[in-house]
């Protein structure tokens, strides 16, 4: 792909991501061009094509990854799916952008990489809040000091779901740490630039045997700790807060910019530290990563590497195995 060549991207799926957020955002894109859309549901691809003026629609992904014009796929679907398409896209030549969490089990995770780079193609998880200008723009603030140094990150991601939701159901590969709490371990990792050498949790069961709200504690080198809860049963929350021993910045709603990206940061450990509201780029997140995405493709390695999003699935394995262990009432198989 040179460098005034837009990449070709194809979906396999037309779920509510895909239509509210990724094909609306797709315009501002500056690298990448909808080029396939594909659905398993009959008519339900021409008609995401008809409405965002997508050349090509298929009534199945198998079609869609058979094309020679398309260059790289997007996988919205539920991660019981991931495993499946990243490994048949990686086969057909496609790079990759996988929703998060890669898919439900470290071994999958694994597979799907390994598949990737046996094909020669790059695989990208989904974290699309990485890559708008607020996140870097945290990150500067944090590593020129202006908080101190970081001691604490907590992070707060809930919203109450219908209890028919595939979320709740483990086949699915459903759970609020596989879906929410995954937020929290990323941007944990992203901002110590670290791994975790302690882990604790513990959580609420729900009937089917996923986790309905789970509290994660992890500790980082250079003193860093991190608090984590995620939930299906609270109200809204997306929230998260970097304290430093000189300062603290607060990120509210955290992985959702808005129209009017912001943070507020105070640069001081005075109770009364005046406020700065810092406010940043207003450009879409969404469409953010495809470019991010795009511009990893045409110079052949990825900011947000697979190896990357290996390693936040081997946090999150240890992070359910020992919220399992530490429950005075086992879940549910």
């Amino acid at each position: 792909m040179t460098d005034k060549k837009r990449l070709r991207l194809g979906i396999l799926g037309c779920g509510r991501i895909v239509t509210r957020r990724v094909l609306p955002a797709s315009s501002q894109s500056e690298l990448v061009s909808l080029f396939a859309i594909a659905s398993q549901r009959e008519g339900v691809a021409q008609e995401s094509a008809s409405d965002f003026q997508i050349p090509h629609a298929f009534n199945s992904y198998d079609e869609l990854l058979k094309s020679d014009d398309v260059d790289a796929v997007y996988i919205p679907s539920t991660g019981d799916q991931h495993h499946r398409w990243t490994i048949a896209a990686a086969e057909a030549g496609k790079h990759v952008l996988c929703e998060k969490p890669l898919a439900p089990t470290l071994r999958e995770a694994e597979e799907m990489v390994a598949a990737c780079r046996e094909n020669n193609v790059l695989l990208q998880e989904a974290f699309m809040w990485r890559q708008h200008s607020r996140a870097q723009m945290l990150k500067s603030v944090l590593q020129d000091g202006a908080i101190g140094n970081l001691r604490l990150i907590t992070v707060n991601f809930s919203f109450n779901i219908d209890r028919n939701d595939w979320r709740l159901r483990p086949e699915r590969g459903g759970g609020a740490m596989w879906d929410l709490g995954c937020y929290g371990v990323n941007a944990s990792r992203f901002f110590t630039e670290a791994e975790p050498t302690a882990i604790s949790a513990d959580a609420h069961w729900w009937e089917t045997g996923v986790d309905m709200t789970m509290r994660i504690g992890l500790t980082f080198p250079n003193e860093v700790l991190a608090n984590i809860d995620c939930s299906f049963e609270l109200p809204f929350r997306c929230r998260m807060e970097l304290v430093g021993d000189g300062g603290r910045i607060v990120v509210d709603p955290a992985f959702q910019p808005g129209e009017k990206p912001s943070f507020q940061l105070w640069r001081s450990a005075d109770h009364d530290a005046p406020m700065e509201t810092i406010e940043t780029s207003s450009r879409d997140q969404y469409a953010c990563q495809l470019d991010a995405f795009a511009l990893g493709i045409q110079e052949g390695k990825l900011v947000d590497s697979a190896e990357d999003g290996l390693q936040n699935m081997k946090v999150m394995e240890e992070i359910l195995n020992t919220a399992k262990k530490a429950s005075t009432a086992s879940p549910k198989a």
